[in-house]
């Protein structure tokens, strides 16, 4: 009775496209009426779910991103990118890459890097003889590795669902996220290899070091991140508080380029969009908590490991299929804490690293962040690019398949994900 109201009342809001924090806060309203028990369970799983210290390097990473999207980092990067590889033929689509990867390294987040990089990338391979409708795929697809590039929001989420450590799941995803770059630009350069395509000429070795001294700040940021995190000097919500301070120095004292008065905006910005992501964080945890009390999840999971028959790789495939139909249609807060409670308990039992299993969740969550019908990578793209979602959707698919390819890779070689926490904690 509990699960056909619970898991029915939240089909169907999904279905007529309710935003998603209400459908799971009404779906678990009405999942506590249909148990029986008091509302006082929605303040207290509230409080329990939002008060969570690793979940304070949240709003210190949208911050931080924040900060230094408006100090227009993402034209100094673009620039030294350009300089590095615009000469090569396909030099812009391996630059709309790589420079997809330094910028998720400083906002953590898919959306945000489509958003500063779009705006440039975009017209610029548009220029030189790409396809808009291609460009703009290729911009969202590259900006949805913005979820695997450590400093992640989504893996500091995973992290406090499944007492997996941060440090080691932003270790576990610079080599998979390097990777599913590299295949969705191998991608672009086949499907776009008999086009007419102008290449920029080369950049002079002065002006590429001219470039550099530009992007070094904004380079640093990940550096000094993730340099503090691996060595032990601070803890990842520590870390995400001293990437906002340095953002704001740098945009205002090295850059020159943010003003005081433009501070009130980002805060308030920032504010907003952490808000949603607590807010969304809040309901889920909720929602989970019914699901896991009732026994829906254990049930799930053992109907699971039936249908898989105990085989490690059937479940993963189950897992993938699952996790790619889920991050077309909701966000990746939501899925995880919908569906960590389910599959991580099932990956356990069958000998599975649940670090490497994190990363495959966030994979999986960030395809889905460029995959119709809801995919926010493909509409921040078509925005900027001027194309329609059937256009983008088209042009999308060889880079989403190689990106598939890369996740399937990640999957079954597990020591892909453990290599960097192996190598560096090796102590």
């Amino acid at each position: 009775m509990v699960a056909a109201v619970l898991l029915g009342s939240f089909l169907i809001m999904l279905l007529i496209n309710v935003p998603i924090a209400i459908t799971m806060g009404v779906s678990s309203l009405l999942g506590l009426m249909a148990m029986g028990m008091s509302f006082d369970m929605i303040p207290i799983n509230f409080y329990a779910a939002s008060s969570k210290f690793v979940l304070l390097a949240i709003p210190f990473f949208i911050l931080g991103g924040n900060i230094m999207e408006k100090a227009g980092i993402s034209r100094k990067l673009i620039d030294f990118a350009m300089a590095l590889v615009g000469h090569l033929k396909g030099g812009l689509a391996i630059v709309c890459v790589l420079v997809s990867c330094f910028f998720a390294a400083i906002s953590g987040s898919a959306p945000a890097t489509v958003a500063a990089l779009g705006m440039i990338v975009i017209p610029a391979m548009v220029e030189v003889g790409y396809k808009k409708d291609t460009s703009s795929a290729l911009m969202a697809t590259s900006g949805a590795i913005g979820l695997i590039i450590p400093p992640s929001i989504t893996f500091v989420i995973y992290g406090s669902i499944a007492g997996v450590s941060i440090s080691k799941l932003f270790m576990a995803g610079i080599v998979p996220g390097l990777l599913m770059g590299a295949f969705i630009a191998v991608s672009c350069l086949l499907t776009t290899r008999k086009e007419d395509i102008k290449r920029i000429p080369k950049v002079p070795p002065k002006q590429c070091w001219v470039a550099f001294k530009d992007a070094i700040w904004a380079i640093l940021m990940p550096v000094i991140i993730l340099g503090g995190i691996y060595g032990g000097v601070c803890t990842p919500t520590e870390a995400a508080a001293i990437a906002a301070v340095y953002g704001l120095f740098v945009g205002i004292f090295i850059y020159k380029s943010l003003k005081f008065k433009e501070l009130y905006q980002i805060l308030v910005t920032s504010t907003v969009q952490s808000a949603v992501v607590m807010f969304i964080t809040a309901t889920a945890s909720l929602f989970a908590w019914i699901i896991t009390t009732e026994g829906i999840a254990a049930a799930a999971s053992e109907l699971l490991i039936n249908m898989a028959g105990g085989n490690i790789i059937i479940f993963l495939l189950i897992v993938n299929i699952i996790l790619l139909l889920a991050g077309c249609g909701i966000d990746g807060t939501s899925a995880f804490y919908i569906f960590t409670p389910i599959l991580l308990p099932v990956a356990i039992q069958l000998g599975y690293d649940p670090l490497v299993f994190g990363v495959v969740m966030v994979m999986n969550l960030a395809i889905g962040n460029a995959t119709p019908p809801v995919g926010v990578c493909l509409y921040v793209a078509c925005g900027i690019g001027n194309v329609s979602l059937k256009e983008i959707s088209k042009a999308a698919l060889p880079f989403l398949t190689a990106a598939v390819l890369a996740l399937l890779i990640v999957t079954y070689i597990p020591a892909i994900s453990q290599f960097i926490p192996n190598l560096l904690m090796a102590d």
